[in-house]
């Protein structure tokens, strides 16, 4: 298991996409916010090959992103590994074809929701990787990993702009990588 911040593995790329991180987020109203990445396209370009460095060379097939954050991510995440993308949804958005449900255990709001990812989507030859803004208690992620091995595919790791994980969890997640942990955030002031 790895367990690390991208600075360990390519400085000059984790500390760009690091402080572009950082220069962009913001609270409002005690919530953290992230959007201003998206809005900016050479943050974009710079946090996304950030998330995705790490990885470069593990063989991965396929970016699992998780509704809604994670599609944005994990959408400009495949187009950066030149891999497809596999949108993980919750509760009730259109979603043609069969698919494997599974209800997470609730989230940092108390919140359970049911994730599905299409059936067809994945098979034995892939190797998924989840993108996502922000991993706290890790039950969506873990979720997803479930079902990406109940399709037979292998499991590559999460890669997150913000890593709030408790180590009890982690080992359940395997690899594990971030550009900033929570606790390297401006504290809110309210």
């Amino acid at each position: 298991m790895i367990v690390a911040r991208l600075g360990s593995h390519n400085p000059t790329m984790s500390d760009s996409s690091r402080g572009l991180l950082l220069k962009h987020f913001r609270w409002i109203e005690g919530h953290a916010d992230v959007w201003a990445i998206f809005r900016d396209a050479k943050a974009l370009r710079q946090v996304v090959a950030g998330l995705v460095e790490p990885f470069r060379n593990s063989d991965v097939t396929a970016i699992c992103g998780i509704e809604s954050r994670g599609f944005l991510l994990g959408g400009a995440a495949a187009v950066e590994l030149g891999v497809g993308f596999i949108p993980v949804r919750k509760r009730d958005g259109l979603f043609p074809g069969d698919k494997i449900t599974a209800a997470a255990e609730p989230d940092y709001r108390q919140r359970s929701h049911p994730l599905r990812l299409q059936r067809s989507s994945l098979g034995s030859h892939d190797r998924v990787l989840l993108v996502d803004d922000w991993i706290e208690t890790g039950s969506q992620a873990l979720t997803t990993r479930q079902m990406v091995e109940r399709c037979g595919s292998s499991w590559v790791g999460c890669s997150v702009l913000v890593d709030q994980l408790c180590d009890d969890r982690r080992a359940a997640l395997g690899t594990v990588m971030s550009l900033v942990r929570a606790d390297e955030l401006p504290v809110w002031t309210g």
